[in-house]
């Protein structure tokens, strides 16, 4: 496995993911209410701010998966499933880099999310 790749793909998202959050954020936080706003208008400012503070909620708790990878290459762990210790698929890697489960236990982890998600709603 070429670490190395892998380290620029995630560096580079992480660079993307930063640059983006900031802006969402800034954005948010910026948009004011025009004095002539009527009710329709306020409500479509304030969805269009909760929007984008939850993008940027997203691409946070993505950035922080990026991150963990980028220590798991530093520890010498990366490409190897954190629940089992088998290696991560290549095409896996390939397309989500910042993974930190095999296929297989990756599933499990969104079953148990389902189920957690169903509980809830009950």
């Amino acid at each position: 496995m070429n670490i190395e790749h892998f380290r620029r793909k995630l560096l580079e998202r992480k660079k993307d993911l930063t640059a983006s959050s900031n802006r969402l954020t800034e954005e948010a936080r910026q948009s004011g209410v025009a004095e002539v706003e009527d009710p329709i208008d306020q409500v479509t400012s304030a969805e269009a701010k909760a929007a984008s503070f939850r993008v940027a909620g997203i691409e946070s708790e993505e950035l922080e998966e990026v991150e963990d990878a980028l220590r798991r290459i530093d520890e010498g762990t990366y490409g190897k499933c954190i629940d089992c210790g088998r290696p991560i698929e290549a095409d896996r890697l390939e397309a989500v880099p910042w993974t930190p489960y095999c296929f297989k236990d990756q599933q499990k982890h969104e079953q148990a999310n389902a189920r957690a998600a169903g509980d809830r709603l009950l």
